[in-house]
């Protein structure tokens, strides 16, 4: 086999490479936003009422906090 064969055989596989990379980056385009393969929305989540109690907690800590560095500055 001669040195020129082989690189058109090369050079055609890489043609088809690229065509395959192409192909599916196109396919990944379309679905790239959406929930492929998990059947849609799963519904609201809820909490529960210990953790809506904490999560307020926290959250009046924090502004506490932005209250006491605004005042400070």
């Amino acid at each position: 086999m001669d040195t020129q064969q082989i690189i058109s055989e090369l050079e055609a596989e890489r043609d088809r490479l690229e065509e395959a990379i192409s192909a599916l980056r196109g396919s990944l385009g379309r679905r790239a936003y959406g929930v492929a393969g998990r059947g849609g929305r799963r519904g609201r989540r809820r909490l529960s009422a210990a953790a809506k109690k904490r999560i307020s907690e926290q959250m009046k800590k924090r502004w506490a906090e932005r209250k006491r560095a605004m005042k400070a500055a």
